[in-house]
């Protein structure tokens, strides 16, 4: 079992609570009340309940889910959010390393080459 917190308002909160509101209208009316007809019951009929109604999810949303759930437990959220902008971010430490790799790489090469003119 899978549980989000997400706003009240939001899109997703919305489409929670009518897909609730369809499976409790539904409950109710699939099963017979006229007599003379077999209700199911047992084991195979809660298995038959539980097992019709399951959503199919995606490998993105998986993903994206167990993603969530990696950075919540690992309390790396708002690090994240952090590294993300700006200077702080990946792409511009890694542009800033090559730079530095770079401009090092020129140094030793003007070095070598005036040792070797006399």
């Amino acid at each position: 079992r899978v549980t989000k917190e997400v706003d009240s308002t939001s899109k997703e909160a919305k489409s929670f609570l009518k897909q609730q509101e369809k499976w409790q209208s539904a409950a109710p009316a699939s099963l017979p009340t006229v007599s003379g007809v077999k209700r199911p019951s047992g084991m195979s009929s809660l298995l038959g309940k539980i097992g019709s109604k399951k959503q199919k999810m995606s490998t993105l949303e998986k993903s994206k889910l167990d993603w969530e759930n990696f950075k919540e437990e690992e309390g790396i959220v708002e690090e994240l959010a952090i590294h993300n902008r700006g200077k702080d971010g990946y792409i511009e430490r890694k542009a800033f390393l090559e730079r530095v790799d770079h401009r090092q790489f020129e140094i030793e090469r003007d070095i070598r080459l005036s040792r070797m003119k006399p």
